[in-house]
């Protein structure tokens, strides 16, 4: 059973190889036409404008695609925010709900009477000093978020 499982892995873990090396050598072949590509307009337009338009008509091409890889950057950037914004109310709101349900009350109840209130006073105050430096570390995470 255990072999299967490592024979599985194995297979799996020699496709996706296989895999990203094929798709590696197909980047690199497109990133050779795309400049061959470049250098056929860029020899284009010298022979029948000049080497000073042949120069800003491949430096106006390259502009037009930076600025398109910085308008979806951005389109991404903010997606991706929006999904953690509601990722994060979505924890919130199953947070708040979970400590409603009475099933979880009654089964902290019986671990208070269980464990005793005088040994689970200093457990709580472990976990409300990790529950704290955990808090402190979200804001200042989401506070570096907001100042990008």
């Amino acid at each position: 059973m255990l072999q299967r499982l490592i024979d599985d892995v194995k297979e799996s873990t020699g496709s996706a190889l296989r895999l990203t090396s094929l798709a590696a050598a197909a980047a690199i072949a497109l990133f050779i036409t795309i400049a061959f590509l470049c250098a056929a307009a860029f020899v284009y337009v010298l022979q029948h404008y000049g080497p000073v338009e042949a120069c800003l008509s491949g430096a106006g091409v390259f502009l037009i695609v930076t600025l398109i890889a910085i308008a979806v950057y951005t389109a991404r950037k903010r997606e991706m925010r929006r999904r953690a914004e509601k990722a994060a109310k979505a924890a919130k709101s199953a947070a708040a709900s979970m400590f409603a349900d009475p099933a979880l009350i009654a089964t902290g109840l019986q671990i208070v009477r269980a464990v005793g209130v005088k040994r689970l006073i200093p457990i709580l105050v472990v976990g409300g000093l990790a529950f704290g430096l955990m808090a402190s570390r979200g804001a200042a995470s989401s506070g570096e978020a907001e100042e990008e």
